[in-house]
């Protein structure tokens, strides 16, 4: 585990440098190449999971009004469905990590998008509840795969000097998938075919799509495509001996997690991690119904694309927050974090408020202030902090404790909007926001070693 040191040791190293330390391979015309490709498919292969995950927030809208099944189909039985999912969601972070680490990210990758098609599918061709809630659970445990295995296979070819750029550039996987998935999903189910069923068919199809390029396209690590030596020497100049990415499991599953837990930072994280999550998911997953009881008069379409601010804010959230944090914090995550979630906290605390008078374009910029204070904390902590303060053979699990702890926090996102008035909820939010960065404020000066 990379031990911790305050950052007043001089300037940052450049991406040059730390590619240097690494390996003179990772220099070459091929390296940028690979790099490039494998940053591309798995941006590619995240944002596709949003596809099946976005269907049932999209879906919402026609269930509630869908005399067929809105008697048994209610929203707080939508609610416990959603928290149902994210229980499953959370339980797979935890395993999922630890699989990336021992077994390569390529794997539980392929293995997950397989699981969410399927569920995608279940869910529509059928309507009754305990189908929905066994093919949630499927869903969850599916989804799952993706983030900590994906944020692993990053880490591999990219070092920790440039990862707050890269990472940060990265993580828009999934702000773009939560802009992008929805209103496509709501056009195809509303506009197309009348039917919030195909909200989950056509979820379905993208993501087959995205699967087979990730098939064609992606590889594990340096070593899988001869970037980098299997074994390396101290470097000469740094005095450092890197640690190359294991090609194989030297750990169990309980060895990664004990040395993983030792690390107070990726706890701190954790706990963060779960008072910030259930802001996000609610929006992410009930984001139509909160503007359609904010603004009645707007129509399913509208409440569908109104909450695309949300996910605008959030593409470009992470892009600045990354190059903050290593320029100005010299690859710092925690002071990026911190006023994120200070910015976060006010606006939620006067969501209500501001939205009263009833207003589509202040519902749009509250959203959108939203969005980039909410997806540039989430960025830092679940990718960009989780991968650095986790070692080389451990990060993947770093990620998915890290991950896993959100999720579970994440389940009353889903839940809570099923049962509770809007005061009540979002100031509920932005005291868990205040919270999380009073966690995180301690840690200002905390940085990896190998930084």
């Amino acid at each position: 585990m990379a031990d911790l040191v305050p950052q007043n040791q001089g300037s940052p190293v450049t991406t040059r440098d730390a590619l240097d330390r690494i390996s003179p391979l990772l220099r070459s015309a091929r390296a940028a190449r690979w790099r490039r490709q494998i940053f591309a498919i798995t941006w590619i292969a995240y944002a596709g999971f949003y596809f099946v995950r976005q269907a049932f927030s999209v879906a919402k809208l026609g269930i509630l009004d869908d005399p067929a099944v809105n008697t048994v189909l209610t929203e707080r039985a939508l609610g416990v469905i959603d928290a149902v999912y994210l229980a499953a969601y959370a339980a797979g972070q935890f395993l999922w990590g630890m699989w990336a680490d021992r077994f390569g990210p390529r794997v539980v990758v392929i293995g997950g998008m397989i699981g969410a098609v399927a569920a995608a599918c279940i869910m529509g061709v059928s309507s009754a509840l305990l189908v929905f809630g066994g093919a949630m659970v499927l869903q969850g445990l599916s989804q799952s795969a993706g983030w900590a295995p994906l944020c692993k296979n990053m880490g591999n070819f990219f070092t920790v000097a440039e990862r707050g750029r890269i990472l940060g550039l990265w993580s828009t996987n999934y702000a773009f998938g939560g802009l992008a998935a929805p209103p496509f999903l709501g056009w195809v189910a509303y506009s197309v075919f009348d039917s919030w069923h195909a909200a989950f068919l056509a979820g379905a199809a993208t993501l087959a799509a995205v699967l087979l390029l990730f098939v064609l396209f992606q590889r594990n690590a340096p070593q899988d495509v001869g970037l980098v030596e299997p074994t390396e020497e101290t470097d000469p100049e740094s005095g450092t001996t890197p640690e190359p990415v294991p090609t194989e499991p030297s750990l169990t599953g309980l060895a990664l997690y004990r040395e993983t837990l030792r690390d107070r930072m990726v706890l701190t994280l954790g706990l963060s991690y779960f008072l910030l999550k259930p802001a996000r998911y609610a929006i992410l997953l009930w984001g139509p119904v909160i503007v359609s009881r904010r603004l009645p008069e707007i129509d399913k379409v509208g409440a569908t694309l109104i909450p695309v601010a949300f996910g605008v804010a959030g593409i470009l959230a992470p892009i600045l927050v990354g190059w903050v944090s290593d320029r100005f914090f010299q690859s710092r995550r925690a002071p990026a974090c911190v006023i994120a979630l200070g910015v976060l906290t006010a606006a939620l605390a006067l969501f209500m408020p501001l939205t009263a008078a009833g207003s589509a374009e202040v519902m749009i910029a509250v959203l959108a202030v939203i969005g980039l204070s909410v997806y540039a904390a989430d960025a830092m902590i679940s990718c960009v902090a989780a991968v650095d303060f986790g070692s080389a053979k451990g990060a993947g699990t770093a990620a998915g404790l890290v991950n896993g702890c959100g999720s579970i926090g994440a389940i009353l996102g889903g839940l809570l909007p099923g049962f509770l008035s809007g005061g009540v909820l979002f100031t509920g939010f932005a005291g868990a926001a205040l919270l999380a960065g009073l966690l995180m404020l301690p840690h200002w000066n905390r940085l990896p070693r190998t930084a």
